[in-house]
């Protein structure tokens, strides 16, 4: 099992989750992954680490879209299938699949996508954002969209993902992992 400590750990506990409208000096970087086809991205600041897939503890009365849990040194982390959650059918894990752990409002969740690609930085004056004709529930969890050369990489807001799994401060067994 593959793991990588992201660089900026440290740093990032420290700072907190920085927002695509809050970012400083009018840049931000961003990890990109792809599932299936598309490209996605999430904010680096975000990001804690990037693990090879592992098989997971299955919970009952979940979502098809939570795979589970993963004990990450202690905390339980559940794990979003984002090909599941964006409705494009339960991803076949592999251990060429990957999983990135993020945290989001000091809560721990790992989402499952078939490759990291890159970091990626940007202007923030280059994220477009999602045309208003496209929202539904599937795009509601797009902060934004970025053109790079012939290819676009849609940003995941981190938030409204979580918001939309209705989780539960009161309910332990749908409560992310609590970071230390």
């Amino acid at each position: 099992m593959t793991s990588v400590q992201s660089p900026l750990a440290e740093e990032n506990a420290a700072s907190g989750r920085r927002s695509i409208e809050a970012a400083s000096a009018g840049g931000m970087q961003f990890i990109s992954f792809a599932i299936g086809n598309d490209q996605y991205g999430v904010d680096i600041m975000s990001v804690r680490e990037i693990k090879g897939w592992s098989d997971v503890t299955h919970l009952p009365r979940q979502p098809e879209y939570i795979r589970g849990v993963l004990n990450l040194r202690g905390v339980m982390v559940p794990i979003i299938d984002l090909r599941c959650r964006f409705g494009q059918g339960k991803t076949e894990a592999s251990p060429m699949h990957v999983v990135i752990i993020v945290s989001v409002d000091n809560r721990l969740v790992g989402m499952l996508a078939d490759r990291v690609l890159d970091i990626v930085s940007v202007e923030v004056s280059n994220i477009q954002s999602v045309p208003q004709i496209a929202r539904s529930a599937r795009v509601t969890f797009l902060a934004g969209l970025v053109t790079l050369e012939d290819f676009m990489i849609a940003l995941i807001d981190l938030s409204n993902l979580l918001a939309s799994e209705q989780m539960s401060d009161n309910d332990p067994s749908l409560r992310p992992g609590q970071v230390n």
